[in-house]
Parts: structure tokens; C-alpha cells; sequence
């Protein structure tokens, strides 16, 4: 199986290029009896999307758009995301594995327990966002993406992996990060560092969190009072 590999960090993709696996072009992502399987869903230019209790596997989406997306309970199995608009993303009670978001734009979503294995958020935007109870069971990449101003809430996020990603006002509220990989990222922007115990982060990286600290504690500084 292909696999994306960031330092120490390994996702097993989808494995839709397997020999006998022919995708079928389909017009709707709701399948008999609540299962989709092997399926290409394209091009598709929604005002409304709305799925639950849905298992999608083995599949890819393309180039999907929806003026409003509403998922819950829904399964996901080896399935690739790329190029894809979900606005007013809410998505809730679903479990991901081996999926993959490649140039997604994901602004504004609200995911809440929402369990994530083998998941790799690839180059996509993803700010104003707030994740509620976020699980990494397995391993989670977010690579060159953009989480300005996105909220993780009792998350746990030890399996997961942040990689040159934007991290302007990210905000960390409760949960478990112990092993959550930081480095190659500025840091100097985040908010509720308190939270963020036991992470990995490189020797040049303390100096950002301490200017993150002192903007997160509305630290007044001696120099500034004795100028006034």
C-alpha cells in the first residue's frame, strides 16, 4: 500500500489503484442500503448535502461543491477527497480511515467526535474551523495547510502530525497532545499553550511559544509602563 511518510510519521493511503478495482462513475453518494463501494463521484454543484448513516469505500470525489454540507454517522474507508468545496461543513459521529483531503477547502467547519485513522489533510484550507472532541486513533498528517484561527476542543491529537501548516491564532482547548509533532511550524501565533503538554517541537521553535505565551497571558511588560 502506498503510504505518506513525514519524519516519523507514516499514513497509509487509499488503496484504490489495486489490480481488479474499477471505479464506477456515479451521480449521488447516498448507495443501496446505506454502502457506496467503488465509485467516482465528480463535478457535482450542490446547494444542499446531506448524508447520514451512509459507508462510503473505496472511492474518490472529485471537484465536489456544496453551498452547505451536513454529514453524520458516516463511515469512511479508503476514499480521496481532492478539490473539493464543503461550506458550512457540519460533521459529527463519523469515523475516517485511509482517507485522504487534497486541496479541499474546509473553511468555516464544524467537526465534532469525529474519529480520524490514517488521515492526511493535504494543502488544504481549513481556517475559521472548530474541531470538538477530534480523535486520532491512528495516524493523522495535516501537511501545508491553513488552520488560522481554528479551534481544537477535548481533542486528542497524540497520533497527529502538523507540517508547515499556517497556525496564525489556532487555538489548543483542552485534550490530549502528548506526542502531537509541532516542529516545522511558526508557533509564535498559538493560542492555549496550557493544553499543549508534552508535545514535539525543535530547539529553535521555544522561542516562538515564548512569544505565544506572552501574547496568550496579556503579559505587560515593565518597559512599556515606565515609558508612559
Amino acid at each position: 500500500m502506498d503510504t505518506r511518510t513525514i519524519r516519523r510519521t507514516s499514513v497509509t493511503l487509499p488503496a484504490l489503484n489495486e489490480p481488479g478495482l474499477y471505479l464506477s462513475n456515479v451521480t449521488s453518494l447516498e448507495g443501496g442500503r446505506g454502502r457506496l463501494a467503488e465509485f467516482h463521484y465528480a463535478d457535482a454543484d450542490l446547494r444542499d448535502l446531506d448524508l447520514a448513516d451512509t459507508h462510503l469505500i473505496d472511492g474518490r470525489i472529485t471537484g465536489l461543491k456544496a453551498q452547505r454540507t451536513r454529514l453524520e454517522k458516516l463511515r469512511v474507508d479508503s476514499v480521496e477527497f481532492t478539490s473539493c468545496d464543503l461550506a458550512s461543513l457540519q460533521w459529527t459521529d463519523s469515523k475516517l480511515s485511509r482517507a485522504v483531503f487534497r486541496d479541499c477547502k474546509l473553511m468555516g467547519a464544524t467537526l465534532k467526535d469525529v474519529t480520524l485513522d490514517n488521515v492526511l489533510f493535504d494543502n488544504c484550507k481549513i481556517d475559521y474551523s472548530t474541531f470538538t472532541r477530534l480523535r486520532a486513533a491512528g495516524p493523522v498528517i495535516f501537511s501545508k495547510c491553513t488552520l488560522r484561527e481554528t479551534t481544537f476542543t477535548a481533542a486528542d491529537l497524540g497520533a497527529a502530525l502538523i507540517d508547515d501548516c499556517d497556525l496564525r491564532l489556532t487555538e489548543f482547548d483542552g485534550g490530549k497532545y502528548r506526542g502531537l509533532d509541532l516542529r516545522d511550524n511558526d508557533l509564535s501565533q498559538l493560542r492555549g499553550l496550557a493544553s499543549l503538554k508534552q508535545i514535539v517541537i525543535d530547539q529553535a521553535q521555544k522561542l516562538q511559544l515564548a512569544e505565544a505565551l506572552t501574547a496568550d497571558l496579556d503579559v505587560t511588560f515593565g518597559e512599556d509602563l515606565d515609558d508612559k
